[in-house]
């Protein structure tokens, strides 16, 4: 695949020069991996990762792209190998009831008796890996750019198992397929590597909800989710994402999205991230044909001391490209926001319009946002944007609401409630808006 730019290098990290100082936390995380009951071409791609793995270090606040995430407590929790999990059932909690289709996986293992993929529509398939033929795999399977940053490399060295949506031309899915992963965690911390193919090709739709949480639903639960997830977006398709990440106060979650937009293709993804001690959400856009369309809505909502980083790169080599970025933190306590997003639009991106916005609200003076919102253009015939807003609740906002007869904590509610929708309420499932909106009234009222 040529390009302009190569999203994937925003996010690489060097090789070692001195293959025997190796980093222990990922050599011990490498252990962790179980075998692959699969040869050929998939256990080739396991091997090549993992070499890369091996010569490759955890980032660290030194490196640019790192530099207000703070690995460190991740790297002090000794992750042990997850275990076979046997008769555990789908709490009502997590059946959204609108949804007909259903993955399940269960600490990255597809869990088949807690899925649903019966009377699926003609040209869909959802299922695992087993039911794509090698060739196609390999077609897709970590192709995307950005395959050798570190935490992506893991996962594929990792790999045993894959969630696979495939949309064929001209099918058009009418209900969302939605993707569970659930982490289940035993007497010690474990590492679960989900990974998740989706494929809408030419003249296709289809919406997507994907979802990470934990089975108990506890605060306290260690655990660390590397995520990945490829969607390709062939010509004049459409997919509607969101990424909904509902993880334990004490959890780990790094995740990637690597989309991949053919001409006249249109993709969006509402991302909303809630919870977790450290998270963070790598969104990597490549565009590879004229004339597509990009919206990203995205919502944060943290407390305690819980720090949470969005970063997004959106490379529009081609004319006439459309991009809207709305990303929103809300952040209490001690907690600690990021969100880095940048836009290129190289020379041949001629016509490109492009916007970008972060908006954050702080509801503690303890609180902390880092942002940096960037434009990077060589185009001279384009229309961009980008800004970002930090602030908190307006006092003359909480008068004018008790004058109504609204005491003032029931104010702040209200107006945090208010923020929040307007990401929330983009989610195209009934029941999921009403479970986050719980969820955010819950985490900034504790």
């Amino acid at each position: 695949m040529s390009s302009s730019i190569n999203v994937g290098v925003i996010h690489e990290l060097p090789l070692q020069s001195n293959l025997l100082d190796r980093d222990a936390f990922l050599t011990d995380l490498l252990s962790r991996v179980t075998a692959s009951e699969k040869d050929g071409w998939f256990q080739q791609l396991r091997n090549d990762a993992a070499k890369w793995v091996h010569h490759s270090v955890i980032p660290n606040t030194r490196e640019e792209e790192w530099r207000f995430t703070d690995l460190s407590p991740l790297k002090e929790v000794k992750f042990n190998n997850v275990g076979i999990i046997h008769e555990l059932s789908l709490q009502n909690d997590f059946v959204l009831p609108e949804v007909s289709h259903r993955l399940v996986f269960v600490n990255g293992v597809y869990a088949p008796n807690l899925s649903n993929t019966e009377n699926l529509p003609a040209g869909l398939k959802v299922g695992n890996l087993d039911m794509l033929p090698d060739e196609v795999a390999q077609q897709y399977l970590a192709q995307s750019e950005g395959t050798r940053e570190v935490f992506t490399a893991l996962n594929t060295a990792g790999l045993n198992d894959v969630a696979v949506v495939w949309v064929g031309k001209n099918v058009v899915v009418k209900n969302p397929i939605h993707l569970l992963f659930m982490s289940v965690v035993g007497e010690s911390a474990i590492i679960s590597q989900p990974r998740c193919l989706l494929v809408a090709e030419s003249n296709s739709q289809v919406s997507l909800i994907e979802e990470y949480t934990n089975h108990r639903n506890t605060e306290n639960e260690v655990y660390f989710n590397n995520s990945v997830t490829e969607i390709w977006v062939n010509e004049n398709a459409q997919v509607s994402h969101s990424r909904i990440v509902l993880e334990s106060d004490a959890a780990f979650h790094i995740g990637k999205t690597a989309v991949t937009q053919a001409r006249y293709s249109r993709y969006s993804c509402n991302a909303v991230t809630v919870g977790g001690k450290i998270s963070r959400h790598n969104l990597e856009i490549l565009q590879t044909g004229e004339q597509t369309e990009t919206t990203l809505n995205g919502l944060t909502v943290i407390a305690d001391k819980q720090l949470a980083d969005t970063h997004s790169a959106i490379a529009l080599n081609h004319p006439h490209g459309v991009s809207k970025q709305l990303h929103k933190c809300i952040i209490g306590d001690r907690a600690h926001g990021v969100f880095n997003g940048k836009i290129f639009v190289p020379k041949p991106a001629q016509l490109t319009d492009a916007a970008q916005l972060n908006r954050n609200l702080l509801l503690s003076s303890k609180s902390r946002i880092d942002t940096k919102p960037q434009l990077e253009i060589t185009a001279d015939n384009v229309k961009c944007a980008h800004g970002a807003t930090v602030s908190q609740l307006e006092d003359d906002e909480i008068f004018y609401l008790q004058s109504r007869g609204i005491d003032e904590n029931n104010a702040r509610k209200l107006l945090v409630n208010a923020f929040a929708a307007e990401i929330i309420n983009l989610i195209p499932v009934t029941s999921l808006r009403e479970k986050l909106l719980k969820t955010v009234v819950t985490l900034t009222n504790k």
